[in-house]
């Protein structure tokens, strides 16, 4: 529930501001809040508690793309990290891959950059399209901007690097991904 500096209620509301920003609503966003998933930038999550609240969710909103960080995740953030391992555990063990193509419903992985070329913004762009990757999204202005403005609803975690993010990640401009 983001609750690491005891804001969890707060964090819950920008979360909803921003999924509005981006057109996702309510009733699509679930904030789970589970004593054995502490907000926290240091604590692995239970790999199959986890795996089991993702399958669950998939399979009552009828989800059929995953969107998940990497084994990085992306800024090495331990909670990312965990829900990249439960992503992956489900797709290898509980689902052994074909029953999701049943499903339908595909996993994407977010790459993990390294610093210079997470703080390049747009010119990342070039980079990006020279590389190999399964899925490379290139925002326009106006998609950029909306995800600033979703950024910016989420006020009580601004703090300097993360401003620095708004003006300067390249992941609010280009993004590449892999099948998992």
């Amino acid at each position: 529930s983001g609750n690491y500096y005891n804001q969890g209620e707060i964090r819950k509301k920008e979360l909803e501001q921003s999924c509005c920003v981006l057109g996702i609503p309510a009733s699509d966003v679930t904030v789970i809040d589970h004593r054995d998933l502490p907000d926290d930038p240091a604590v692995e999550w239970d790999t199959q508690l986890l795996a089991t609240l993702v399958l669950k969710h998939i399979e009552a909103k009828n989800i059929n793309l995953v969107v998940t960080f990497d084994a990085g995740g992306v800024s090495g953030h331990a909670n990312h990290i965990s829900l990249y391992t439960a992503v992956r555990y489900s797709v290898c063990s509980l689902l052994w891959g074909p029953p999701w193509a049943v499903q339908g419903c595909r996993v994407l992985v977010l790459e993990s950059v390294n610093l210079f070329r997470k703080y390049i913004s747009f010119l990342d762009v070039l980079i990006s399209c020279l590389l190999p990757r399964d899925a490379l999204f290139i925002l326009t202005e106006e998609e950029t901007e909306q995800a600033k403005r979703a950024m910016r609803c989420h006020r009580s975690q601004l703090l300097w690097f993360r401003l620095l993010y708004l003006l300067f990640s390249r992941y609010l401009v280009v993004n590449s991904l892999r099948l998992l």
